[in-house]
């Protein structure tokens, strides 16, 4: 047994640890003490498929050398593949994020101007990922979703490693999302209609899909800050953006613009996560 495989055994078997809302993918957990205290530890589904998953963890640490090549900073992150008789599962430890610095967080607390500098730094991290994997041959994704970021003294820290979205076709990550999906009725959706699970990822694998995400959680957050956002968002994608990614979310702008002149809000076309992690 290697030693970070002992340390998450003992993690996951610490009554003192404190656990997190469970999402559709994997129970988070915070060890009270030992040494991934300051960690989190997240386990997901096992089963006897191991083949899946040997390549699961092999993808999982090429997207973490991806990620951190293509200019996003990433926590000290590692899966490990536990058997207990003859059942695997995988688990990622995590150095923590304190609550108070995670993006989330920092968005709903700052003032307007303040808010908006925070979403420029982490959409300008986001824009230059997409530049440096445009040349690489594997299908390459990244789903920005605002909750997945942190942020420290030295800029955005990007979290979600899992599921890794690289070298996997459409079809196979729309297996991998009914394979691991703790929820029973994505985990049935996905039997009865599984062009839903390969159309959610659509937009974890372009430009202006992670940009589009990035802004709609923003507006999620503050929607008293409607126009301030869109009008930073419309600068950001006519003066950061290339010609093929400007378009896509310049008429995801333009809806929002609508519906919040219409008094039904911006998350009539968007509401809710599209991408199901912790």
């Amino acid at each position: 047994m290697s030693e970070l495989t002992g340390a998450i055994r003992a993690a996951l078997s610490d009554a003192a640890a404190t656990t997190g809302a469970a999402g559709y993918f994997g129970t988070p957990l915070r060890p009270a003490s030992g040494p991934l205290q300051g960690h989190i530890v997240t386990t997901y589904r096992g089963g006897r498929d191991l083949d899946v998953q040997e390549t699961l963890a092999r993808r999982h640490d090429a997207y973490v050398d991806c990620l951190r090549l293509a200019g996003l900073r990433v926590p000290g992150t590692h899966l490990r593949l536990l058997d207990d008789a003859g059942i695997q599962r995988p688990v990622i430890a995590q150095q923590a994020v304190p609550d108070d610095m995670m993006l989330t967080s920092l968005i709903r607390k700052a003032g307007p101007e303040a808010a908006i500098g925070l979403l420029d730094r982490v959409a300008t991290d986001v824009v230059e990922f997409w530049r440096r994997v445009a040349q690489r041959p594997e299908r390459v994704g990244l789903h920005a979703q605002i909750d997945r970021f942190g942020m420290d003294e030295d800029g955005p820290l990007f979290l979600d490693t899992f599921l890794p979205l690289i070298s996997y076709s459409r079809d196979e990550m729309g297996q991998l999302i009914q394979r691991f999906a703790d929820n029973g009725l994505v985990r049935g959706l996905g039997k009865v209609l599984p062009g839903r699970l390969r159309d959610m990822q659509d937009r974890w694998y372009t430009p202006a899909g992670s940009v589009s995400t990035l802004i709609d959680g923003a507006l999620r957050l503050r929607p008293s800050d409607t126009e301030a956002i869109v009008d930073w968002a419309h600068g950001f994608a006519i003066t950061r953006l290339e010609a093929p990614w400007r378009a896509p979310v310049q008429a995801q702008l333009a809806r929002h613009t609508r519906a919040a002149g219409q008094g039904t809000g911006p998350w009539t076309a968007s509401a809710g996560r599209d991408r199901p992690h912790a």
